[in-house]
């Protein structure tokens, strides 16, 4: 990083900043998601701006460069990164049995990180990291929608001992590859009727998480089932 940019050097640096975060931010709106084109060209334009002001600051009056081995330089893009950290942390948000906002965070940190870069004149690393980001966002996206992962939901029933036993019953929940995690029975008219409620692990793609599996469907419209809810649980965030 010259001691002394001058306002074509500076320029090229914010410019750069601004481009990328109009590149991350392009992928971000076409999906309609938070953290859009206008907030990623802003974080990455203000990181970008700090460290260029940081670079400005530094006294170099009667010095060279090899005069400043005792400054922490590290403590701008701290205090930057620091101050981001809320901003993020305000973008996740929980709403029933999801959590969203994660990817919105962590893009708003990652264009910070962007930013610094190109503030401090390190064109390339700032380049290849915009790159990177948007091989993750755009194409690791759809790997991650096929990526087959572990759910959990609450499935209760309420059904005729005589139609539906509860053996019956968890020998088709195992049977539709579901993993039992834990099993409650309240029996009721005198053992003619029960109602299980069971807590399973069941896999499937993400898309496929909010819809009821086939076997819920299928046991709901057996005569002797009263009735069948089925409730996903919350992800881990």
């Amino acid at each position: 990083m010259p001691l002394v940019p001058t306002w074509p050097d500076i320029l090229l640096r914010l410019g750069l900043a601004v481009a990328a975060g109009a590149a991350v931010g392009f992928n971000r709106e076409e999906r309609s998601q938070a953290a859009g084109l206008r907030t990623t060209m802003l974080v990455c334009l203000a990181a970008a701006l700090m460290m260029v002001l940081a670079n400005e600051l530094l006294d170099t009056t009667g010095k060279d460069a090899s005069k400043f081995a005792q400054i922490d330089v590290l403590r701008l893009p701290l205090g930057v990164l620091s101050g981001i950290g809320f901003i993020g942390g305000g973008a996740i948000v929980r709403r029933g049995d999801i959590v969203t906002g994660v990817t919105t965070a962590a893009t708003i940190w990652f264009m910070t990180c962007v930013g610094l870069c190109f503030g401090a004149g390190r064109l390339g690393l700032g380049v290849g990291a915009t790159v990177t980001a948007l091989f993750v966002l755009w194409v690791l996206k759809w790997a991650d929608l096929r990526i087959p992962r572990k759910f959990h939901a609450t499935f209760s029933v309420r059904a005729q001992r005589s139609g539906l036993a509860e053996g019956d019953l968890r020998r088709e929940l195992a049977e539709a590859g579901n993993r039992i995690i834990a099993w409650g029975v309240t029996y009721e008219d005198g053992g003619r009727s029960y109602e299980a409620r069971a807590e399973v692990e069941w896999r499937g793609r993400q898309e496929e998480r909010g819809r009821e599996p086939a076997f819920v469907k299928a046991i709901a419209e057996r005569p002797a089932v009263l009735r069948a809810e089925w409730a996903p649980k919350p992800t881990d965030g």
